[in-house]
């Protein structure tokens, strides 16, 4: 049997760097003053082990663009190489210094915020530059080294006469990538991956007017001076301990988040666990109300402060996309081109963590202040109910907090409800019957019959209440929701009114054959004995098939085949009413005709549902009767 050690071709790594190992070009400057930050934050260590016998100072790194000489410049203050370490982390293609400094120093380190991960990120250099040269400098009293490689496998390594501590890369940009000369772009790169840096970046300088001495004369000009535009912030607010912020600190880095958003957001969660994985961040809810098309994509993902991506699938519970904010964890494991996740237990640990810390916050947020959070709830009932409808964990732990508010206001949670619905709202089988109204004006004179009979009703009009609601009566048998338009509300109200009719049973039925010769087949006639200033024509929609149209619009009843149910109404008429008795008695059948059209299109006007031709009819008939 042979055994032996399979050589990579250095011929063939180049050009699977530049085509396909790194799904976007523009990741080389992330890559190159991540390096740069981590030379800088290992020197800072070895200064704090008593390792390295040399001042720390105070480091930044600058990128220098050179438009006409074709170049850009990422210089670091850190570390440094020797000649020999060049050798072994540059010649030697996906070696990590980052990993074996880590794995050295893993009980001190822990926490130094060293960002590397792959060896190959040097050499994303090579997407954009036809050659890089490396002068660097060690902090160990040895001659600096300057290395040169134009992307094939030759290099050329020799010493350079660079007397200061730290490294400079020099990208000399090839031909296609002229862009990345442009100030704006590097200004917009650097903004976008290295805006939390933990390191100070420099790029170029700005002018700033010095203040006027108080002892000045009056023809005193303004000195002016150059200093350097430091275009991070190296000490984000997720870095620091939620007891070292205050509420404005939390609502000013929302706003170097979202420099766009002029919305306040409507309170924060501060995220920070170190075990059994490290993660920090800072979720905010923003204004949501009902839309379900809200855009996403608004968290971002850092690696020790390096930004990797908005697409936080995964990693985030799908509910909670809709929020914004920043999540920072060195223990999500990335893609080599850190542009993207990797299937991994982790992932999902982090999920589920981030869920319950969600959880436990709002439950906080409910108990601390009440009346606020009623405030609020309809700025955030969006993601709740949703996150209820897709996450059995956070399902779990809503009902501490979530709410059921009423047409008038009043917030109930879901086992105050029960409490309250004991006292007059169970049906013939002893179930608790909740009331609701998804359109207060639609349903207006439903709900207001419903209040006379000293009903509560409640007002869900979120566009995913018919799912959770479907949800919810699974989990409590003995609990029904019935929409305060539908079927179901005339027998709950049957059940206390017994109401004697007053027409016979041969008149109730000669009643019901005049009416079905008029009325559409869509519709099924219902003949109720009502208190006799009730109004005489009501339409109702069967709960069961409401409910089950609703959901199939918003995805839920389409994989069942339900996406084109038909529309089914009933006609309840009060046969109490002079109406009724009229339609009866009339034996004139154009007159008896007109009676129920007339009727029926005023009881679907109150329901919304005369349109088009119909409603002109209406209308015109409407005009001629009161001439």
């Amino acid at each position: 049997m042979a055994t032996g050690k399979i050589n990579v071709s250095v011929e063939n790594i180049f050009p699977l760097i530049k085509k396909f190992l790194y799904s976007d070009h523009e990741i080389f400057l992330r890559e190159l003053v991540s390096n740069g930050t981590d030379a800088t934050l290992k020197l800072k260590h070895l200064i704090s082990i008593g390792e390295a016998k040399v001042e720390y100072g105070n480091p930044i790194i600058e990128v220098k663009v050179d438009k006409e000489g074709k170049k850009i410049h990422i210089i670091d203050q850190g570390l440094g190489m020797t000649a020999d370490e060049v050798e072994k982390y540059i010649n030697q293609v996906a070696f990590s210094g980052a990993e074996e400094f880590l794995d050295k120093y893993k009980d001190s380190a822990k926490d130094s915020g060293i960002i590397g991960h792959f060896g190959l990120g040097f050499y994303s250099a090579f997407m954009v530059a036809e050659k890089v040269e490396i002068i660097t400098k060690s902090y160990k009293d040895e001659p600096a080294a300057h290395w040169t490689c134009d992307g094939s496998p030759e290099f050329t390594l020799e010493p350079a006469d660079k007397t200061s501590r730290g490294t400079e890369i020099i990208l000399h940009i090839a031909e296609d990538s002229l862009e990345f000369l442009e100030d704006s772009k590097i200004s917009g790169l650097l903004n976008k991956y290295n805006k939390f840096m933990p390191i100070p970046i420099k790029f170029g300088t700005r002018t700033e007017t010095l203040p006027k001495p108080e002892d000045a004369p009056e023809d005193y000009v303004n000195e002016t001076v150059e200093i350097d535009n430091i275009i991070n912030n190296p000490n984000p607010a997720w870095t620091k301990q939620p007891s070292e912020l205050s509420d404005e600190d939390y609502k000013n880095f929302y706003r170097e988040l979202y420099p766009m958003q002029f919305e306040e957001p409507l309170f924060h969660i501060h995220l920070n666990v170190d075990y059994p994985f490290n993660l920090t961040g800072i979720l905010y809810f923003p204004k949501l109300g009902n839309d379900m098309q809200i855009q996403k994509d608004k968290i971002q993902l850092y690696q020790n402060q390096v930004y990797v991506t908005d697409n936080v699938e995964g990693i985030v519970p799908e509910f909670l996309t809709m929020l914004k904010g920043v999540i920072d964890s060195p223990d999500i494991p990335l893609n080599v081109s850190r542009s993207g996740l990797q299937a991994d237990g982790a992932v999902k640990k982090i999920s589920n963590y981030i869920t319950r810390k969600v959880a436990d916050k709002l439950k906080a947020l409910f108990n601390e202040n009440r009346a606020d959070f009623e405030a609020k709830w309809n700025d955030i009932k969006i993601v709740l109910e949703y996150g209820m409808l897709s996450e059995e964990k956070f399902y779990e732990k809503a009902g501490a907090f979530v709410l059921y508010p009423t047409v008038d206001d009043k917030y109930f949670t879901l086992e105050e409800l029960k409490e309250k619905l004991k006292e007059n709202q169970t049906d013939k089988d002893g179930k608790l019957v909740v009331l609701y109204a998804g359109n207060k004006d639609a349903q207006h004179s439903y709900i207001e019959a419903a209040k006379e009979k000293g009903y509560e009703v409640l007002l869900l009009d979120s566009p995913i209440i018919s799912h959770l609601i479907q949800k919810i009566e699974n989990d409590n048998s003995g609990l029904t929701f019935v929409r305060v338009d539908s079927d179901h509300i005339d027998n709950l109200i049957k059940k206390e009114e017994n109401t004697i009719s007053k027409l016979s049973d041969d008149e109730k039925a000669a009643l019901k054959t005049s009416l079905e010769a008029y009325i559409p087949k869509a519709y099924s006639v219902q003949l109720e004995a009502m208190d006799s200033q009730a109004a005489p024509f009501i339409i109702t929609q069967p709960e069961f098939m409401r409910r089950m149209k609703e959901m199939s619009q918003t995805g839920g009843g389409g994989m069942f085949g339900m996406g084109n149910m038909p529309e089914m109404y009933n006609l309840v008429v009060n046969t109490n009413s002079d109406l009724a008795s009229s339609i009866l008695n009339t034996e004139d059948k154009t007159h008896q005709e007109h009676l129920v059209k007339q009727a029926l299109d005023l009881a679907k006007l109150s329901q919304n549902l005369l349109k088009g031709e119909a409603l002109t009819a209406f209308v015109k008939r409407s005009f001629e009767m009161i001439k």
